[in-house]
């Protein structure tokens, strides 16, 4: 890499560490560690929330996929639904969130179930995200590799690793959310610079052309096939109930909405990011068909998620370079490590001591951090998107979350029908996942919607051997 390009990338990992340090000295209570005091304002947290959902896996894959033989703009039906959830969040799910102190959502699930529910939830909420950010580690690893060709993919994930795991130790949330802030400024401009670059190198009119020519701009596509990934209805359903269930009941981003100070700041963020995302999603779908127009029938690279970087290490100008390179390392920066403390510390263990907690959770912060590495070494050589892995992870488990809260709201459902009703939903959507040819995007639907319908049955049926 050029020195300037170092340089710059360099500076951006300094800034992170910088604002650990910086954060940290705040960082004396679990209030602080876990939700900043409350003091984040709406607009930090709206591009907080854009950086949560894009980070790394965004950034490589959205181009890969419009890059890739077939490929084209019909990811862009999912956001159908990722509006549809966000209105639903913000009108009723918010007033929720702030009702009391809550440190995590899944201590609404305490007063209506019990500890025993609210303790499932919270596991399968470790172990999922867990999982889908050691993926994101191990997609910037590849990056790092690409362009440090002296740095192996393990150094690389490694590497990365202590760097996540070092700020979000010493900032808490407070950091992560600021370095978001930064990240979705740093990440949004290199976009728009290696747009500028490829139009620059191939014309608008060129890419237009060979774009239209293969098919690339296709949006809608109205089939009613459970295994298509991307059509009108699994956007709009199937991304309606992906939404709520990741906006609307994953600690990782509803503790985002808890560093504000009202429901009515927290609403006003979600629904901006609304249009943000929608934008970016554009922008790097249309960086995919650039890159289609700027290879043509070279194809550098097998793996769709390869394309972009091979790109960035071999065509950008120098200073650019480290730009985009920086950019992808602050999405990577994305951290979900206080999430899972302050579940493991608030949901699982729940110490009052208050100084045994700040223990706990700077210890959690290391070994969910270490965890990650261990996933994004073990996962180096899988060959799917890592977008449709994550996704589909999250699909996994947060279907059946999604559908206890949505059983919470029936007033017949008991602590026992909650947990029938979680362990026929996760079966059944494991069995849709693994023996079945259905996309992930119906994954939250099948989990929320079984674990609804059998729960709703197992109370009905104890209700009834209760009275004869």
């Amino acid at each position: 890499m050029r020195p300037l390009d170092l340089l710059i990338v360099v500076a951006y990992l300094a800034l992170v560490v910088g604002a650990g340090a910086f954060f940290g000295r705040r960082q004396k209570t679990t209030r602080q560690y876990f939700v900043a005091g409350h003091d984040v304002p709406w607009w930090a947290i709206a591009a907080s929330i854009v950086a949560t959902e894009t980070s790394t896996i965004t950034f490589i894959s959205v181009p890969g996929m419009a890059w890739a033989k077939g490929g084209d703009f019909r990811f862009l039906q999912l956001v159908l639904g990722y509006v549809v959830a966000r209105v639903i969040i913000a009108t009723v799910f918010m007033p929720w969130y702030f009702r009391g102190e809550l440190v995590t959502v899944y201590a609404l699930l305490q007063s209506r179930f019990g500890a025993p529910v609210r303790a499932l939830a919270a596991s399968l909420f470790v172990v999922m995200r867990t999982v889908a950010d050691g993926v994101r580690l191990l997609l910037t690893a590849f990056v790092l590799a690409a362009v440090f060709q002296s740095v192996g993919v393990p150094a690389a994930v490694v590497g990365l690793g202590l760097v996540m795991i070092w700020f979000t130790l010493m900032g808490g949330i407070e950091a992560v959310v600021w370095i978001e802030v930064a990240q979705l400024a740093i990440y949004v401009v290199g976009a728009i610079a290696v747009t500028c670059v490829l139009v620059g190198d191939v014309g608008l009119g060129n890419v237009l052309a060979a774009g239209a020519a293969a098919g690339k701009f296709r949006v809608f596509d109205f089939s009613f096939d459970l295994t298509k990934t991307f059509t009108f209805w699994s956007g709009l359903v199937g991304g309606t109930f992906l939404t709520l269930s990741t906006h609307g009941t994953d600690q990782y981003l509803v503790q985002r909405y808890l560093c504000t100070d009202r429901p009515r700041s927290a609403a006003k963020a979600l629904l901006a990011s609304a249009v943000v995302v929608l934008i970016q999603f554009v922008m790097f779908l249309f960086i995919g068909v650039l890159l289609f127009a700027f290879y043509r029938d070279r194809a550098p690279v097998s793996v769709p998620d390869q394309v972009f970087p091979h790109f960035i290490a071999n065509h950008l100008p120098v200073g650019l370079s480290g730009l985009v390179v920086a950019a992808i390392l602050a999405a990577a920066m994305s951290s979900s490590l206080n999430s899972i403390a302050a579940t493991v510390v608030s949901d699982l263990v729940r110490t009052p001591d208050e100084e045994r907690a700040m223990r706990l959770s700077r210890l959690l912060t290391v070994a969910a951090g270490l965890a990650q590495i261990a996933v994004g070494l073990a996962m180096r050589r899988s060959e799917r998107s890592a977008l449709n892995t994550v996704l589909a992870i999250a699909a996994l488990v947060n279907g059946p979350i999604l559908g206890v809260f949505l059983l919470g709201a029936t007033k017949q459902a008991t602590t026992r029908s909650a947990l029938v009703g979680m362990a026929a939903g996760i079966a059944v959507v494991s069995w849709v996942a693994f023996a079945t040819d259905t996309a992930w995007p119906w994954y939250a639907v099948v989990g929320s919607v079984t674990t609804v319908a059998v729960g709703a049955a197992a109370a009905a049926i104890a209700r009834g051997l209760a009275t004869t």
